[in-house]
Formats: structure tokens, sequence, C-alpha cells
């Protein structure tokens, strides 16, 4: 765990540095938690940048070759899109790069684990049409995933191998509580710790909170192939991925909706508020939930990479035929 080591999980200089300040690390949990706060809050555009020159141009086959056989922590890394490609695709990828490059000032950089090449070439086209912030922030959240799949290697390799630290190897780092399934790596529980999105209900036709509503926390996914996981899904663009559900207690406040975490992974949340039962339970003496106004309320938000290591209260304030919502402290 030295800086040089660091430097080979994420080529700026000065997320090495502030990492081999920290370390050592007692688990992965720990290390990934340090490289989220660090890459997000003390590496500037500057030290982005440099971690993004680091990597080799996806498409430039024979520079991807050499660099994969002399590096460990890039070995495999884009195994699949390298094994999956025809001479086409490679050379649209080429021509792609060379395009995305001049347009933005840096390369296309992409998690590629687990991709095909087919798969690299539609996201490098869809995201040629972004605006350049757009891209810097997209880069500097790929950046990040790949730093996490390092960090798990480069601690396997220290760690001997261990089964705690292998247990990591097989999760996608990027995504909220598990790949969004369920835990993501460096977002384990500590008492010092809260989720980074929370909410409560308050109903304001009664001014008394609002208990035993269920709530859902989804995470918008954006398609890298055909089909989505939920009925509600546009499947030319992405679907919503289940984060985390509970039900609002006796002061109308949700239970935990995703891991305690310093770090919330930026990208669109959806909180929905499954007040059907409540609202027939609580207003009118209605037994029918059919006769609900609002069978449900549905709050979207955006986090923002600037924002990814911010708390989120989104409160909902409810009433038979009305709601709102805020940003909450």
């Amino acid at each position: 765990m030295t800086e040089a080591g660091f430097l080979g999980c994420c080529g700026s200089t000065r997320f090495a540095r502030e990492m081999a300040l920290r370390g050592p690390f007692s688990s992965l949990d720990l290390a990934v938690e340090a490289s989220r706060e660090i890459w997000w809050n003390k590496v500037d555009v500057s030290g982005w940048l440099e971690a993004f020159a680091a990597h080799p141009r996806i498409g430039d086959v024979e520079a991807l070759r050499t660099k994969f056989a002399s590096e460990r922590f890039c070995s495999g890394e884009q195994e699949a899109a390298l094994s999956s490609a025809n001479e086409q695709t490679l050379h649209e990828l080429a021509d792609w790069n060379r395009k995305y490059e001049g347009k933005f000032g840096f390369v296309f950089l992409i998690c590629a684990a687990g991709k095909s090449s087919s798969e690299i070439l539609a996201a490098l086209k869809e995201r040629y049409s972004n605006r350049p912030i757009e891209e810097l922030q997209n880069a500097a959240s790929e950046q990040q995933k790949i730093t996490e799949l390092r960090l798990a290697k480069l601690m396997s390799n220290d760690a001997n191998s261990s089964p705690a630290v292998e247990a990591k190897l097989g999760d996608t780092p990027a995504a909220p509580s598990t790949d969004v399934k369920q835990a993501t790596p460096g977002t384990g529980p500590a008492s010092n710790l809260r989720p980074p999105i929370t909410t409560h209900v308050l109903d304001v036709a009664l001014g008394k909170p609002g208990s035993g509503i269920d709530v859902s926390l989804h995470l918008w996914t954006e398609n890298s192939s055909p089909g989505g996981s939920e009925a509600n899904a546009d499947e030319s663009h992405g679907f919503w991925t289940p984060v985390g559900k509970s039900v609002t207690n006796n002061d109308g406040r949700s239970g935990p909706l995703m891991t305690p975490s310093n770090y919330l992974q930026p990208g669109k949340y959806r909180i929905t508020f499954h007040t059907a039962a409540y609202l027939a339970r609580v207003h009118g003496g209605e037994k029918n939930e059919g006769s609900v106004f609002y069978p449900y309320a549905m709050v979207v938000f955006e986090v923002k990479p600037s924002q990814a290591g911010e708390h989120f209260h989104i409160p909902l304030l409810l009433a038979p035929y009305s709601f709102s919502t805020y940003r909450g402290s």
C-alpha cells in the first residue's frame, strides 16, 4: 500500500499521495471509502485529467495489449471487449475515440469490465453528444469505478487473497447498495455514518407524522443492452433499479433505504411513497384504496458528482388532494 501502488489504481499523483498518507487500510471497505472521499473532495480537475491520461485509448489494440501484458492492475479489465471485437468494430472504436478526444480533450473512459466491444462502442457514440461538463463528470465517475476494482485487486494481493477481500472482486463497485442490488464496497455500516438518502412523511392535513407508509428508493440505470428489469422501464434509455425499501415509523420517518456511507453514487434517484393504504385508513374512513386520489407519490431528484459527499433528506408533505417536497437537512 505504497504511493506507487495506489498510483497503479488511479493515475492521479494527488490521489495516490493522499491514499498513502491515510493507509494502510485494514479492509477493502475502508480503502474504498477513503478513495471516494479523496477523489471527489481532494483531487481537482487537473488531477482528474492526469488520471484520465494514464489510460490507453480503447480501440488502440496494440497499446492495450502492451499495457495489459505489463501492468497487473489493468489485466482483464477490458478482456471481454478485446475477445468480442471484430476488425470492423475495432476500427470504429479507434475512429470514435479520436473524435471523442478531439471534442473533449481527454480520452474516452469507461469501466469496461464485462462489457463487449459493441456495448462500449454504443456507449461511446451516445456520450459523444454530451456537453463537455457532463462528459467530465461521466469520466470522473467511470474512473472511480475502475479505481475501486483495482483497489480490490491490490488488497487481494496484499492480503494473500484473503476470503474477505476476494468476496469483493465480483461486485460492481460504482453502484450504491450492492451494485444497487444491495451493498456497495466501502459503504459498510459504521457508528458515525448514516444512509446518504433519508426521508420522512408529514400529514399536513392533520399536522401529524404519516406512519405506516411503504417507501422505496430506486436508481436510474442507463441501458447498456436491450431490455429493462421493470415493467415501467423505458428500454431505449434505461430502467429504475431497486436500492432499498422501508416503512415510516410513528414519527413518520423511514427506516434505512440504503447502506450507511459518507459517499453517494451520483445519478438520478426516485423515492416512491405508497400512500394509498395510508390515505384510505386515515382520511375519510375510506376502506377502498381505489377511491384515493393519490395512490402513490414519486419524487425524482439528481445527485451531481460534486455532491457525492453530501447528505440528501427528501421529505414528503402529504394531504388527501396535494403533496409537496423539499430538500431538508
